[in-house]
């Protein structure tokens, strides 16, 4: 897939996330769901957050930052598929898990107009990068800046999910 329809496709994502915010009260937001883990408001915070911080890594790679390292097998299938291993759980790095925080929806809508800002501003510099400039994803490995930027849309996808899950244990 190419920097522009992953670009779009990252696009359609945070959209889904702002519809879904949307349609969610400050109270029930916050709250922690019936099947225990993040409350909403935790998932916003964490995939917006480290959507930013991968930026910031995409951005340095651009930037003539980083190192030429290998991209393991199993993260270019990842990036390949588009999607992380199914049936897999996943704990956030030490470093993310730190900073999970409840936050309000508004901090919630804050955050993802962060990102694309940000998002458009950095994807028109892509085609400047050197493909061989790679910095560390603290799971994954080392990627370049169209790596980095395939990653977000996988992960922010990853979460959509978790969010259906969310929803799923309320109605139970």
């Amino acid at each position: 897939m190419g920097t522009g329809k992953n670009y779009q496709k990252i696009q359609q994502l945070v959209l889904a996330y702002q519809k879904k915010l949307a349609g969610l009260n400050e109270e029930h937001f916050k709250e922690t769901p019936p099947i225990r883990g993040w409350s909403y408001s935790e998932v916003y915070f964490h995939v917006f957050d480290a959507s930013i911080l991968s930026l910031r890594e995409m951005t340095d790679t651009i930037n003539g930052k980083g190192e030429r390292k290998p991209t393991a097998f199993a993260v270019k299938l990842i990036l390949f598929f588009g999607t992380l291993p199914p049936g897999k759980k996943f704990k956030a790095p030490k470093r993310l898990a730190e900073r999970l925080k409840k936050i309000s929806k508004t901090e919630a809508n804050e955050l993802m107009d962060q990102f694309l800002k940000q998002l458009s501003e950095d994807v028109l510099l892509i085609k400047n990068a050197d493909k061989t400039l790679k910095t560390a994803h603290p799971r994954l490995g080392y990627l370049n800046a169209i790596q980095w930027l395939r990653f977000i849309g996988i992960h922010l996808d990853h979460h959509l999910q978790q969010l259906h899950r969310i929803d799923l244990s309320f109605k139970r």
